[in-house]
Parts: structure tokens; sequence; C-alpha cells
């Protein structure tokens, strides 16, 4: 998949029949997929270039800091979920005042039409675009004949009735509820980041960790202990992690830690994905270090159970 920040002199030189979705697509959950799949069968029926259009940072960050949501997935991983599904262009235009002020008319006739001369455009049914949010869909209907594209507005897509949302899920996750979060993700909730040295605490308990350095704009799941999946230069291994700042040895910062079942190669340096299946509890304080040694073995064994059951 191809990336540009810009939309400007990209039609003539690289694309002629552009089909573009529209949408911040903040963790790719079922509902963006649903999208994704509308766009790229629409590339396909009129012989076209597939593309996403959105913007980074989150418009929010810019008009309305303080409650701007926090991110479903890096800029990163969202790329990489946007491309498997077969995306074959994205736009991730950076997103500023000047960008906020224009009208819904002008981005439909300069952006869309002007610059990058689409056939065809999709959308969710509560787009909303341009200055102060004034674009809908029935705008993007109303424009469609006079500037020759194919509109598809994609109606919201239920789980047991229920509207998947990134707002829903961004819940969920505050909660620990990984497993039901999974549901409308279509996809474990995951971090991915770089291994990087911790206090070695781990090692000498007898559960050695490694310590995620991941974007602090990442939205976490709540502080506790979770099974978890580990990918690691493209094996799987099952994994027991923390998240939460080590009450027991009075700690503030709060980060990730994964132990490795059945591990014991270095993992420092390495980039790894934690996928988060089940929350097993809370976070506490022991009295000694003891007792969280016997509680790891019982999280573990826990968590083993879990997986026997899974594969059975």
């Amino acid at each position: 998949m191809i990336v540009h920040h810009h939309w400007k002199d990209l039609r003539e030189e690289y694309y002629h029949r552009l089909v573009i979705g529209l949408g911040n697509f903040d963790g790719v959950h079922l509902g963006h997929q649903k999208l994704i799949s509308e766009l790229v069968s629409m590339g396909k029926e009129l012989e076209g270039t597939t593309a996403v259009f959105t913007f980074h940072p989150h418009p929010l960050a810019v008009l309305d800091p303080e409650n701007c949501p926090p991110l479903l997935l890096t800029q990163e991983s969202k790329q990489k979920l946007i491309a498997r599904m077969g995306v074959e262009v994205l736009f991730q235009v950076p997103f500023d005042l000047k960008l906020a002020n224009i009208s819904p008319e002008d981005f439909i006739r300069i952006v869309l039409y002007e610059e990058l001369g689409v056939i065809g455009v999709v959308v969710g049914y509560n787009y909303t675009f341009g200055h102060k949010g004034k674009g809908t869909p029935d705008l993007l209907e109303k424009f469609s004949g006079r500037y020759g594209y194919r509109l598809k507005v994609v109606p919201p897509v239920t789980v047991e009735g229920q509207v998947v949302s990134s707002t829903l899920i961004r819940g969920l996750l505050l909660k620990g509820e990984v497993a039901e979060a999974s549901r409308y993700l279509g996809y474990y909730p995951f971090v991915e980041g770089t291994v990087v040295a911790g206090d070695r605490r781990g090692s000498k308990l007898g559960f050695p960790t490694a310590n995620l350095d991941i974007d602090q704009n990442l939205l976490v799941p709540s502080n506790g202990v979770y099974s978890a999946m580990v990918n690691v230069d493209g094996d799987s291994y099952y994994g027991l992690a923390n998240i939460g700042t080590k009450p027991t040895f009075q700690g503030k910062k709060r980060n990730i830690e994964v132990h490795l079942l059945d591990f014991y190669r270095d993992l420092y340096g390495k980039h790894i994905k934690v996928s988060f299946t089940r929350r097993l509890r809370e976070e506490k304080k022991f009295k000694t270090p003891a007792d969280l040694v016997k509680q790891i073995e019982r999280d573990i064994r826990q968590a083993r159970n879990e997986w026997s059951n899974l594969i059975e």
C-alpha cells in the first residue's frame, strides 16, 4: 500500500480512477472493515484504484484537545490492517486549522473532484466532514451527479443488536473487557512495541518479562493481569500480561510487561505484538514477593486451562 501525506498533484501523474473511502478508521473495527470491504468491491466493479482518505492527528486533537479520544491503534498498526484488506493507497493527511475551515462543498469540489478526480466514494452512515462537521452523506449524494462519482453509504454494523463504534470499544477497554471488545473489533485488542530493559525483577521472581515501550497516546486496557497471545518474529506464543504500576514494589509509572510461557530467548530490542485475550484479575498489592509468586503461578494455571479449552 502506498501512503501519501497530501492530495495535491497526484491525479495526473499517478491516479486516474480513484475509488475512495472517507473516515477516521480508528480501531479499524467491524464497521470500518465493512466499509473497506464495500470500497474494495466498488473498486473492482469500476476498475479503479482503491484508496482510504483519513486525517492525522485526529481532528479533535487540533480543535478540542481536552476532549480528543485516545487512539485505539497506532498509525503504523492502522496502516497494516487497512493494507491487509486490499486497499492500494492511503491518504494520511495532516490535519490543521486551515483544513478545519474548508467548507464541505469546497472539500467535495477541490479535494475529491479537482485534485483527486474520484469516480467512487464510500462513507459510513454517520460520516461528517468540512467546517464544523456540516458535511454529510446527503451532501455527498447531492453533488455526486455534478462531479461524476458513485456514492455508497454503509449502514451501521451491529453485533447482536449493538451498533459497533469506536466509542463503545473504548468504554470496554477502559473496563478491561478485552474479550467483549474483540467482538466489535473483529480481533483481540493489541499493542505493538519495542522490548526495553526493565528492572529485571520478573527474572528474580522466576518469571522473566518483556517490558514494552509503547505510544503514550494509545488507549491501553485498564490495569490488571491478562491472558495474552504474543507475536515474535512471526511466531505466536501464549503469555501473561500485566498492565499497571507494580504496587507490591511501590511502583508509580504505568507500564506493560508480558511473560511468555515456554519461551527462553532474549527479547531485548525486538518489536513484538501483544494481544489481550481475557482479563484474569485486577492488579493488587501483595504483602510479600512470595505471595505474588504464588498468585502468578495461579494466573498461569488459569490461563493454560482456558487456552486448553479453546483448543479443544
